[in-house]
């Protein structure tokens, strides 16, 4: 994730970062490398999701939170102006209701919250324990993997790969995508645990609020459908939804506070997306056309980094971007 997500907390994020990140490097094939050297005060971070979701709720614990764990939720409803809430025998009642469980949401659609019919793209992760060369390097590899890309990014004591596809609703090939990879960096070639796993993408604008209710991070289809981005659009949402709620909790009056939550993250992040998908409509259809129009240009690894940074969106460049790669593959 960006380290420019520091502004959204008035805690430090820092205890839950693995590693600094101060450059990009893209390739294809495994060749043809383009290197982007990311500015000091915008470096990316590397976290494991684990780790940063156990220091955010503790310091939801330390204001006066109640964290309940291993409780299977089993029922969302409406109970008269509130929610219901049956989680392992247990019924939680209350004015409203958040949430956040994921790419694999159970609730959200069923509620009316986001699409009624996510679009997924499908990932394989793998989890590799080695030591890392070059640890302040996140790497991009976008021509092993057909309408997709490959990533690695190094860790405390290893490295965190994928393999996402972003075009159809099928993985690539990613024990071979990895045979061709993970030697790339030392590593041996079935080396890893690896788990598939769903990325929510954004795929259109759609309420995320309803009556005393807001979805909120990967279950609520924010996930960058061009780079695969989801932290920082999970933590923004969180940040935006708490402000809402906070606001219609404390006064009445303030019906349309959720309302504005929906509004908020469709400037704030929405409008950005819409162009992005846009992009990757095209890039991941014609990909090597992509990568040499679109990577290799002298202003294109800077131009990533102020996007996953959150100081450009792809509004900005979106429309040079897509003629330049429609006018090519024509």
């Amino acid at each position: 994730m960006a380290a420019s997500v520091q502004k959204l907390f008035p805690f430090e994020l820092l205890p839950a970062v693995d590693q600094v990140i101060t450059q990009v490097r893209f390739t294809w094939c495994l060749e043809d490398p383009v290197i982007a050297v990311l500015p000091g005060d915008s470096p990316f971070w590397i976290v494991q999701r684990s780790k940063l979701d156990h220091h955010l709720l503790q310091q939801a614990v330390v204001v006066g939170a109640e964290l309940v764990e291993g409780c299977e939720v089993s029922s969302v409803a409406r109970d008269g102006d509130g929610w219901c809430v049956e989680a392992a025998g247990h019924v939680y009642r209350s004015r409203a209701v958040v949430l956040a469980d994921g790419s694999n949401s159970r609730f959200a659609s069923a509620l009316g919250l986001g699409p009624a019919r996510p679009r997924f793209a499908a990932a394989v992760a793998a989890e590799v324990e080695a030591d890392v060369l070059d640890p302040d390097t996140a790497r991009f590899e976008f021509g092993l993997v057909r309408h997709g890309f490959c990533w690695a990014f190094p860790r405390q004591g290893g490295y965190s790969i994928g393999v996402g596809t972003f075009v159809g609703r099928e993985a690539a090939d990613a024990d071979a995508v990895l045979a061709q990879l993970l030697p790339s960096l030392g590593l041996p070639a079935d080396a890893g645990l690896r788990r598939s796993s769903p990325l929510r993408v954004w795929d259109g604008h759609h309420p995320l609020h309803a009556p005393g209710a807001v979805v909120v991070g990967d279950a609520a289809s924010l996930c960058d459908p061009f780079l695969a981005e989801g932290l920082r659009p999970a933590l923004l949402s969180g940040v935006r939804a708490a402000e809402a709620m906070d606001r219609y909790l404390a006064d009445p009056d303030q019906s349309q506070a959720l309302e504005g939550y929906s509004s908020t993250m469709r400037a704030d992040w929405g409008e950005s997306m819409a162009w992005g998908r846009r992009i990757a409509q095209v890039f991941y259809r014609v990909p090597k056309v992509g990568y040499q129009l679109g990577i290799k240009r002298p202003t294109a690894p800077q131009r990533i980094a102020q996007i996953l940074s959150g100081e450009m969106g792809y509004g900005d460049i979106a429309q040079r971007v897509i003629k330049r790669l429609l006018f090519q593959r024509g």
